[in-house]
C-alpha cells in the first residue's frame, strides 16, 4: 500500500511540474521596434517609435505562447520621431509629460489563439500618462523558432493595434481651418517584438 501511495504522489509531483513548467524569454531590443503611427493634417501618416524598453515573456512551450505572461516597460523619453521639436513637444505637458509619468508600461492579462493559426488576441492593461485602461491587440507569431549562430534559441511576434490618446489624456489638438485636427487622436501600434530564449 505505502509503495502505491509514493507511486501516486511521485505522479502527482511530476504532472504538477508539467503543467508549471514554462519557456522563458527576453525581449531583443536591438532586433525589435517598439513603432506608432498617428494621421498627421487628415491627409498622411507620421511615424515615431521608442528606442528604449524592455520586456519579458513567460510561454507554455517554444511555441505555445497561449496565456503567456508578458509585461512590458518603455521609456517614454527614449520617443523619435526623427524630429526634435516635434519629439520636445510630445516630451512636454502638451502631450507625455515625462517629467511626471516617466514610463509607460503594459502587462498582459489574456492571450489567446486567434481564429487564424499562429495568431493571439492579446489583451492588458496599458499604462500611460498616468492612466491605466484595457487594450487589445493582435499578435502574429512567427512560423517556428530558430537557433542564431551562437546557438541561441530565438522567436518572433508582429503585434498591431489602435488606441485613442484621448483615453490617456493626451488631448492636445489644433482645428484646422478647412476642417478637421492637426493630429488624429487614433493612434496605431506596430511592433516587431524578437525573443531570445533565456
Amino acid at each position: 500500500m505505502k509503495t502505491i501511495q509514493k507511486t501516486a504522489a511521485a505522479a502527482l509531483t511530476v504532472m504538477a511540474l508539467s503543467t508549471t513548467a514554462q519557456t522563458n524569454w527576453k525581449v531583443d531590443a536591438s532586433h525589435s521596434k517598439m513603432g506608432f503611427s498617428v494621421t498627421h493634417l487628415m491627409v498622411s501618416e507620421t511615424e515615431g517609435k521608442f528606442k528604449v524598453y524592455e520586456g519579458s515573456v513567460a510561454s507554455k512551450t517554444e511555441t505555445d505562447f497561449t496565456d503567456a505572461k508578458i509585461e512590458f516597460s518603455v521609456d517614454v523619453n527614449s520617443i523619435n520621431t526623427d524630429d526634435e521639436k516635434r519629439d520636445g513637444h510630445l516630451k512636454s505637458a502638451d502631450f507625455f509629460d515625462v517629467e511626471k509619468f516617466p514610463k509607460m508600461v503594459f502587462k498582459a492579462s489574456s492571450m489567446k489563439a486567434g481564429k487564424v493559426k499562429g495568431t493571439y488576441d492579446l489583451e492588458g492593461d496599458l499604462t500611460m500618462h498616468g492612466v491605466t485602461k484595457k487594450v487589445k491587440l493582435l499578435a502574429v507569431g512567427a512560423s517556428k523558432t530558430v537557433k542564431d549562430p551562437w546557438e541561441n534559441t530565438k522567436y518572433a511576434f508582429k503585434v498591431t493595434g489602435k488606441i485613442n490618446r484621448t483615453d490617456f489624456g493626451l488631448k492636445w489638438n489644433a482645428v484646422l481651418e478647412a476642417g478637421g485636427v492637426v493630429v488624429s487622436e487614433d493612434v496605431k501600434i506596430d511592433c516587431t517584438l524578437e525573443l531570445t530564449k533565456a
